[in-house]
């Protein structure tokens, strides 16, 4: 296949990560009894995880889709974008942000603010990824899948300039590709 000479290795399988969102899912189900939550997946990344998070959800739940940007190629702007906000009302609602990877936390928490800010009862996250070592804000990430390193991560919906997303699993790019 095109992707496997420029995959350096594979972090997480298709299975890993199934299994994975299937426990999340149950600590959501658990965790948020008697709510109605409201997912809110930041575009584009977080659809295949948020698609196959929401299997395992056994609520009564909403969801609803904000385009975030910060990011040119493999680095972080500094500057938080809202491309496309939210289309419901989400006065009084328990908000679960839903992310494919938590990198420096600017843009979660600058969107956890603004969410708080029109009103949401509370605002959680939920990753696929978590990546403590580059995190410059201090950002609570109440449900983690894994836990990465310093690597440059697609697959499962992260890419490279809009290229890897369609990857069944988590892999490392390899450096050649977005270093020149």
């Amino acid at each position: 296949m095109w992707e496997e000479s420029t995959i350096a290795k594979v972090l997480f399988s298709e299975e890993d990560i199934k299994k994975r969102a299937a426990e999340l899912g149950a600590e959501i189900t658990k965790d948020y009894q008697g709510k109605k939550p409201l997912l809110v997946a930041l575009l584009k990344g977080s659809v295949p995880f948020m698609a196959e998070l929401i299997k395992h959800i056994d609520l009564d739940l909403q969801y609803d889709f904000m385009d975030v940007s910060s990011y040119e190629g493999t680095e972080s702007t500094g500057d938080v974008r809202i491309i496309k906000d939210l289309d419901t009302n989400i006065r009084g609602l328990d908000i679960l942000l839903v992310e494919d990877i938590v990198d420096t936390g600017r843009t979660l928490a600058t969107i956890r603010k603004v969410l708080l800010a029109r009103g949401a009862r509370s605002v959680e996250i939920v990753t696929l990824l978590n990546k403590p070592s580059r995190r410059v804000y201090d950002l609570r990430v109440e449900y983690a899948g894994f836990e990465v390193g310093n690597e440059f991560v697609v697959g499962f919906g992260m890419d490279f300039d809009q290229r890897y997303r369609c990857l069944p699993y988590v892999g490392v790019l390899k450096e050649e590709c977005y270093k020149k």
